[in-house]
């Protein structure tokens, strides 16, 4: 399904009858609503960052809502499409932090390229109803794709924005990871604790001490 080392790690779920019936009803949801991200899209962020390329974990909430924005990556919008207050504030702390422009496309493939797993707790939505996948059943996929980074022999730095992703943190126990948490980004909690968190800075810190490469936060390269 995926094309990297995420089908062996995941093939227990793929082959599992829980899964498949459970696909079943989100392509129900395909064909009954509009849902987002497009469906070949869905699983994009693991096709983009594979498990032995992991080093640092964004888990937003659920894809954007609406038409045109969610491509798969957690908080990224493709290209040429206006970029969202929360990405906007996301740019904004990476400014303050790295000294880093704000870019003008909201499209983070690049981060994807880099090593950052794009992740969203939840993986579909539909249009104009955000949280309408909420306990659909994502999270057991993503709960079991963060226990397995879990796992990871190198160290991984973990983002948590927001209460959606910090739910994730519980199964975070390798003390040899890194997790980063504050506040989401949007305009309604942004000045509650994410401005000023310095989370870009402080990944490639670890990054650095742990003998591993910095992640390049450029957008546009």
């Amino acid at each position: 399904m995926i094309g990297n080392d995420w089908d062996e790690k995941l093939k227990i779920i793929w082959d599992s009858s829980g899964f498949k019936k459970f696909y079943y009803v989100v392509e129900e949801e395909y064909r009954h609503h509009t849902v987002f991200p497009p469906k070949d899209h869905i699983f994009f962020a693991l096709k983009l960052t594979s498990y032995k390329d992991t080093k640092v974990v964004i888990v937003g909430q659920d894809p954007y809502h609406g038409v045109g924005e969610a491509h798969g990556l957690s908080f990224s919008v493709q290209k040429g499409v206006a970029i969202p207050p929360s990405l906007q504030n996301i740019y904004k702390e990476l400014q303050d932090d790295l000294g880093i422009p704000p870019a003008h496309s909201g499209d983070l493939t690049n981060w994807a390229k880099e090593g950052v797993l794009m992740l969203n707790a939840i993986l579909t939505v539909i249009k104009d109803m955000p949280a309408s996948h909420r306990k659909l059943g994502w999270e057991r996929l993503t709960d079991y794709i963060i226990r397995l980074l879990n796992e990871k022999a190198e160290p991984v730095v973990f983002i948590l924005w927001g209460n959606f992703a910090k739910e994730k943190a519980k199964y975070i126990t390798n003390p040899k990871h890194l997790v980063l948490t504050s506040p989401h980004p949007s305009p309604f909690s942004a000045r509650y604790g994410f401005f000023g968190s310095k989370p870009f800075s402080k990944t490639n810190e670890f990054l650095r001490k742990n003998g591993l490469k910095e992640i390049d936060w450029k957008v546009e390269k």
